[in-house]
């Protein structure tokens, strides 16, 4: 890593030069539906984390124990506890 201005300044004229002279090839082209579904896929991700937060909130201020909601989402008590328990105050 640059540590002197001088550096530092050779550095940009180095990475301006490489964006400058960069040719996209066919191989950095991206599949437009490959992108569309692997967004699609990471929100629908997203809901689904946000949706089980929601419902390990409820489930905790009904009563529910850490051990009994570890058992609906596949883990442990204790590893639903260390996943959940800070995100459902």
């Amino acid at each position: 890593m640059p540590r002197t201005v001088d550096e530092i300044l050779q550095h940009a004229d180095e990475l301006a030069a490489r964006f400058e002279e960069y040719e996209p090839s066919a191989a950095d082209e991206l599949d437009a539906e490959a992108v569309s579904r692997l967004r699609q896929a990471v929100q629908e991700r997203s809901d689904a984390e946000r949706h089980l937060l929601e419902a390990v909130h409820v489930a905790r201020r009904s009563g529910m124990s850490w051990a009994a909601i570890g058992a609906f989402v596949g883990t442990s008590g204790e590893a639903a506890r260390q996943r959940y328990a800070h995100k459902v105050a």
